[in-house]
C-alpha cells in the first residue's frame, strides 16, 4: 500500500500556500501542526514550472515544517500530487514570479 499524500494549504505573509506532503501531525510544540517529507515535481526536462521552482527553493531544504494551526486553513490526504501553487490572499490569483525581461541600457 502507498504511503498517503498529503495537500496542505496555508496562509503565510498575506500569501496562501499549497504544499504536498506525506506526513502531517500534531507537533510537539503546542499549537502547531507538524509537516515533514514534502513532495516537489522532479522536472530535469527544459519546461520548469517557476511556482514550483520558487517553492523548492524556499522549502527544499526543510526536514521538518512546523505551522502555527491558525494558519492553516485545510488538509486534505489526495489520491495523487497535483501543481503546488502560492497565490495571493486577497484576491485568489496565482503568484507567478515572470522571467526577468531585459530593459534598455539608460
Amino acid at each position: 500500500m502507498a504511503k498517503a499524500i498529503y495537500k496542505i494549504t496555508f496562509l503565510s505573509a498575506g500569501r496562501i500556500y499549497e504544499l504536498y506532503a506525506r506526513e502531517v501531525q500534531s507537533s510537539a510544540l503546542w499549537g502547531f501542526t507538524e509537516v515533514a517529507d514534502l513532495l516537489f515535481d522532479v522536472n530535469e526536462g527544459v519546461v520548469l514550472d517557476p511556482t514550483e521552482e520558487r517553492l523548492k527553493d524556499e522549502f527544499g531544504q526543510t526536514k521538518r515544517l512546523h505551522l502555527p494551526m491558525q494558519s492553516i486553513v485545510r488538509i486534505e490526504e489526495v489520491e495523487r500530487k497535483g501543481s503546488s501553487a502560492i497565490r495571493d490572499a486577497g484576491s485568489g490569483e496565482k503568484v507567478v514570479t515572470p522571467f526577468p525581461i531585459p530593459s534598455k541600457p539608460r
